[in-house]
């Protein structure tokens, strides 16, 4: 038997995604930043080698940012809005005796 999550709840759902599109906004603020100091700074090291260098280091701290970042505001998500509680583990009752 599985217990309701909060997030059935419309109300605490519509808070709960509010939230995490804030903290995303956040990231991609901070994301775009830091592509801009990146490129900066391996213009400073490197001259200018080639446009697809500047490129594939843009998009590969780009992604890697925004993807950690959406992981982490996921698990945000469902820590803060009370999911995680809702998740019935079935070896709860084979660990208790140990």
């Amino acid at each position: 038997m599985t217990r309701r999550s909060p997030l059935d709840d419309p109300a605490r759902a519509a808070y709960a995604w509010a939230r995490y599109r804030r903290i995303m906004g956040w990231m991609m603020t901070i994301t775009v930043g830091l592509v801009a100091g990146s490129a900066i700074l391996l213009y400073r090291s490197n001259g200018m080698v080639s446009v697809h260098f500047y490129i594939a280091a843009a998009l590969g701290v780009g992604f890697t940012m925004l993807l950690a970042s959406a992981l982490m505001g996921l698990v945000f998500l469902s820590s803060g809005s009370g999911h995680d509680e809702a998740v019935v583990d079935p070896l709860e009752d084979d660990n208790a005796g140990e």
